[in-house]
């Protein structure tokens, strides 16, 4: 018993030291990092969580092996189980930290999807760790690549369809198409902000908050728009009509006014890009012309009409300017029966209520 005392003794000091390292000189380290905002180093305390507590147990366990009376063969398999342990756990962190700074890289790079590429390189990392002790431990690594290789075959042939979402992603990503944060609208209609691109598909979240998955193969040959490219600022056009009485320097005036007013409201960052108005046509009931005024993105239309339309009819209002209707004028001689008359006018009545207009006048010419 004597023989175990200081193999224990070297055991229960690892543990501690563990605790000690994880629960004190850890904390302090990583509150210290935080207050001084030194870049990075979330990443890194994150990628050591638990780290120091494994490898101060890993040196106790390892010392207690060299001093405890053990047969050699076991010694050296209980050795060869630790330095996995080790290797493994050193593979981790790297991995952890590959993913962690490539996140951070990624994050720099606007609208470029973090899952897809950091678990890839996550991915990669272990692997090669992997490779790394199977090679520190004497076992030959080339026989497991030539299997691997030939198994990749198989099992690329049989993952057709995994493959091919796997490698569209890449193609979205590096062609730079899609984006996270982007609007887009399918050929299918659907349309949504990209919220990320994954290993297998696109995920798209619609404005009613639900979420519509795309495979990436299916996206990849997709004929889509998306309202973020080249750049998230769009114009956004609203037809108007008024009066053929109306002063159309007026028009113009008060128009563009409440356009601006509307920009500054809800675009302020873009009032150098001046609103504008062209007008483009002799209508039956107006002259019509055409409103460009620049948003933020693309769903900051459905805001900017709202209040461009309310401004606009109350300003047009204060300002006597008419927005115009259609009417209807019925002429009928008098040697027309009067169910006749009372026919026509009834039908011109019909057609006024269907189209929200003012009830249309019949007029009785001498025949």
């Amino acid at each position: 018993m004597m023989e175990w005392i200081l193999p224990i003794v070297f055991i229960l000091a690892g543990l501690l030291a563990g605790i000690i390292g994880e629960k004190v000189i850890f904390k302090k380290l990583e509150t210290f990092v935080n207050n001084k905002r030194i870049g990075g180093g979330n990443i890194i305390f994150h990628s050591l969580h638990r780290m120091t507590f494994i490898w101060f147990v890993i040196g106790g366990f390892f010392w207690a092996i060299l001093s405890a009376p053990l047969k050699p063969d076991i010694a050296i398999v209980l050795q060869k189980v630790l330095t996995i342990a080790l290797l493994y756990s050193v593979t981790l962190v790297l991995a952890r930290l590959t993913a962690g700074f490539v996140n951070l890289f990624i994050r720099r790079a606007e609208g470029v999807p973090t899952s897809l590429i950091s678990n890839l390189a996550k991915i990669t990392v272990l692997v090669l760790g992997t490779l790394i002790i199977l090679q520190t431990m004497g076992v030959q690594i080339t026989p497991i690549i030539t299997t691997l290789g030939i198994g990749g075959l198989a099992v690329g042939l049989a993952l057709q369809d995994t493959l091919a979402n796997l490698f569209s992603g890449f193609y979205l990503i590096i062609s730079k198409q899609v984006r996270t944060g982007d609007y887009v609208k399918l050929d299918a209609g659907h349309e949504g902000y990209v919220i990320d691109i994954s290993w297998r598909n696109t995920t798209i979240k619609e404005i009613s908050n639900n979420i519509v998955i795309v495979p990436n193969s299916k996206l990849s040959s997709a004929i889509f728009t998306n309202y973020h490219l080249p750049a998230k600022e769009i114009t956004l056009t609203m037809d108007v009509g008024v009066s053929y009485d109306s002063d159309l320097e007026q028009v113009e005036k008060v128009t563009v006014e409440v356009a601006k007013e509307v920009m500054q409201e809800i675009a302020p960052e873009l009032k150098e890009n001046e609103p504008y108005i062209r007008f483009h046509t002799f209508n039956d009931f107006s002259i019509d012309f055409t409103l460009y005024m620049r948003v933020s993105e693309y769903f900051d239309q459905r805001i900017g009409k709202h209040l461009f339309v309310k401004k606009l009819h109350k300003r047009y209002q204060q300002a006597g300017i008419q927005i115009p209707f259609p009417i209807r004028q019925v002429y009928m001689q008098d040697n027309i029966s009067y169910g006749t008359k009372l026919a026509l006018a009834t039908r011109s009545r019909g057609y006024t209520d269907e189209t929200r207009t003012s009830t249309s006048s019949v007029t009785t010419c001498a025949g």
